[in-house]
C-alpha cells in the first residue's frame, strides 16, 4: 500500500504543477464520463441489465476491477428506528440493498477478487449484518450475490490491529490527514454507493457526501478518547461537524482551530479534504426511490417520499455529482446562497477549486440517457416547500 499511497500523491503533485495553486485549478480539474439510465423498479430483472449498460458505458467493470481487492461505502445514515412513516428504510434514504447485491454481483462476474461493504453505524461497535437485522434487511441476501463478499464496520478498529492514515495531497481545507479503518487503505479500487438526496447541512448528499461516513466515531466522535481512540464508537461526530473539539491526540489536528465553528462551513470542507486522502474510483448515486427535504426522517419540515427512477454512476464523483445536482433540477455550477446551498458552501465547488475533478457540464461527457430525459425537480419541490413555510433565520458567526 506505500507504493500505492506514493504513486497518488504524485499525481496529485504533478496535477497541482500543471494546473496551477490550489483555488486556481478549476479550469484543469479532471473529468470523466458519466453513465445515466431510468430504473423504475429495484426488481433485479431491471435492475442489473441496467446497471450492467451502465458500467460498459463507463469502458467496462473489468478494467477497473478484475483480480483486485474492492471497498464499497454503502449509506445507512440514521438508526434503523428511523423511519419516514411506514416505508421501509431503502425506499427513503438507505442505499437499497438491491444495489448494493448488484453492484457485488456485476464485480464479481466482472472478476474482482474480494469486495468489502463498509459503513460506520450510529455510534455502535456492532456487526453491520445486526445493524442491517433491524432494519428488516437479510444480511445473507447481499452476501450470497458474490463470492468473497464481506462487512465490515469502520466506526472503529473493526478487524484491524491499527488505524491508517491517509493524508490529503492538497494540504486539506480542515484536516491535513484522516486516521481510517484499515479497509479504506487495504483496497485497491474504492466505490460510494449512494442514495440521492438533500441534506439539511450540506445542500444535497451525493457520492462526495458520503464519504463523510468514512470518519471513525472513535476518533471524531464526540465521546471519542481524548489521547488514544475510545475502544468503542460512542457520540455523534461533533468534532466535524461543530469542531467544540478536537479528534483524539493520536490523529492529526484541524489546521487552523480559530477557522469557523459553523458546520454549514466545515462539513463541505472535511467531505473534500476526506475524498482527496481517499479517492472514489467509481461513484453510483441511486435515486429510483428517495425522498426530499433532507437526507432522513429526524429532519424537520415537509418530508415527502418520491420515485425519480433514475439511477447514474461515474468515474469522477465530482462530475457525478455535477449530473446527479442537474437531474434533481440543481445548478451544479450553483454557489452559496442558491438552492440548494442556500445557507452552505458547495462541496462541489470546494471538490473543483482543490482540483478533484470538473462540476462543469459542458465539459463531462454524458452516456446512456440525457439528462432531461430523466430529470426529477428536487428544485421545484424545493422552492414550493420554502415558499410555504420559509427556514427561520440565522445569526451567522
Amino acid at each position: 500500500m506505500q507504493t500505492l499511497h506514493t504513486r497518488r500523491e504524485w499525481l496529485w503533485k504533478t496535477a497541482a504543477a500543471v494546473s496551477g495553486a490550489s483555488l486556481g485549478r478549476a479550469a484543469g480539474a479532471p473529468t470523466a464520463p458519466v453513465a445515466l439510465a431510468r430504473c423504475k423498479t429495484y426488481d433485479p430483472a431491471e435492475l442489473l441489465p441496467t446497471m450492467r449498460k451502465m458500467f460498459d458505458q463507463l469502458g467496462g467493470l473489468g478494467r477497473l476491477v478484475k483480480g483486485k481487492t474492492v471497498a464499497i461505502k454503502i449509506n445507512l445514515t440514521g438508526s434503523p428506528t428511523y423511519r419516514l412513516g411506514y416505508l421501509p428504510l431503502e425506499d427513503t434514504h438507505y442505499t437499497h440493498p438491491h444495489v448494493i447485491a448488484a453492484a457485488a454481483s456485476l464485480m464479481a462476474q466482472a472478476g474482482a477478487r474480494r469486495i468489502r461493504l463498509l459503513e460506520s453505524p450510529w455510534s455502535t461497535a456492532d456487526p453491520v449484518e445486526e445493524y442491517l437485522l433491524r432494519a428488516n434487511w437479510e444480511p445473507r441476501d447481499i452476501l450470497a450475490a458474490a463470492p468473497n463478499v464481506e462487512f465490515e464496520n469502520t466506526n472503529y478498529l473493526g478487524t484491524g490491529k491499527k488505524y491508517t492514515r491517509l493524508t490529503v495531497p492538497f494540504g486539506g481545507y480542515v484536516f491535513p490527514a484522516f486516521d481510517l479503518n484499515h479497509s479504506y487503505a487495504d483496497c485497491d479500487v474504492f466505490v460510494s454507493l449512494t442514495k440521492m438526496k438533500e441534506h439539511a447541512t450540506a445542500g444535497i448528499t451525493l457520492s462526495m457526501k458520503n464519504c463523510f461516513g468514512l470518519t471513525p466515531c472513535t476518533i471524531y466522535g464526540a465521546d471519542a478518547g481524548i489521547d488514544e481512540p475510545s475502544e468503542t464508537p460512542k457520540g455523534s461526530r461533533t468534532t466535524v461537524h461543530a469542531g467544540d473539539r478536537q479528534p483524539s491526540r493520536s490523529a492529526p489536528p484541524e489546521k487552523d482551530p480559530r477557522s469557523p465553528r459553523l458546520d454549514t462551513w466545515r462539513v463541505p470542507r472535511t467531505v473534500v479534504d476526506l475524498v482527496a486522502a481517499r479517492p472514489v474510483d467509481l461513484a453510483i448515486v441511486e435515486g429510483i426511490k428517495t425522498m426530499t427535504g433532507g437526507e432522513g426522517p429526524w429532519v424537520e419540515g415537509d418530508l415527502k417520499p418520491v420515485s425519480p427512477g433514475v439511477i447514474l454512476a461515474g468515474l469522477n464523483p465530482v462530475s457525478t455529482d455535477a449530473v446527479a445536482m442537474a437531474v434533481m433540477g440543481f445548478d451544479p455550477m450553483a454557489d452559496r446562497g442558491t438552492p440548494p446551498f442556500e445557507s452552505c458552501d458547495s462541496t462541489l465547488k470546494l471538490a473543483e477549486a482543490a482540483g478533484i475533478g470538473t462540476r462543469d457540464l459542458q465539459r463531462i461527457e454524458v452516456a446512456g440517457a440525457s439528462i432531461a430525459e430523466v430529470m426529477f425537480d428536487f428544485a421545484a419541490m424545493r422552492r414550493q416547500r420554502r415558499a410555504a413555510s420559509p427556514p427561520p433565520f440565522r445569526v451567522r458567526g
